[in-house]
């Protein structure tokens, strides 16, 4: 007869995220994964089946909150370049407040790039911020609210790499100025 689990999966996998968030995958081991989860090695592997593969769901639980997040905010946005802006300021001061965690996709790119299922995760975070940016300038268009001479697809190619940016200067720490002065330039290809 199988056992029942005696932790919560979802709880488990935020305290991963939160960790490899912190640290990064290389700096996290299995004993601090444990430990963070409040789990033994033997639930760890009957769970998860690795470091690697837990690493794989707790980005997937970071894409699933932030990146579906932003998405949807543009998608229910009246304004988008107000929405744009909101969602903007609000990494920057993430960044600020806690400027060594920076993005976990950001993170996930540069630690983890030669990891297939790292890169394909990353590369589905970025097309899906893409296409959400996309689709909410092409509605501003149709709106009036961006200009006829604006391509949405162009602008949101811009975006997208523009976001994935400021996350690496947050961690770099050049400050409010630096990257609010940034955001208020970026913003200003939606005029």
């Amino acid at each position: 007869m199988a056992r029942n689990r005696e932790f919560d999966v979802d709880t488990a996998v935020d305290r991963a995220m939160d960790l490899f968030w912190r640290r990064g995958y290389a700096a996290t081991s299995l004993q601090d994964l444990l430990g963070e989860m409040s789990i033994g090695s033997g639930s760890l592997y009957a769970a998860f089946g690795s470091k690697e593969k837990l690493y794989a769901r707790a980005l997937e639980r970071y894409c699933s909150v932030y990146t579906y997040g932003f998405a949807e905010r543009l998608e229910n946005a009246t304004d988008v370049r107000t929405a744009v802006r909101s969602v903007l300021l609000e990494m920057v001061e993430a960044d600020l407040a806690e400027p060594e965690r920076g993005c976990l996709v950001v993170n996930a790119a540069t630690e983890r790039s030669d990891d297939p299922t790292t890169a394909d995760r990353v590369a589905a975070a970025l097309r899906l911020l893409e296409s959400a940016l996309a689709g909410a300038l092409e509605r501003a268009k149709t709106r009036g609210e961006l200009s006829p001479d604006k391509d949405p697809a162009e602008l949101a190619r811009f975006l997208t790499t523009f976001v994935q940016g400021l996350r690496v200067v947050g961690k770099a720490r050049l400050g409010r100025a630096f990257v609010e002065d940034a955001v208020s330039t970026a913003l200003r290809a939606l005029d």
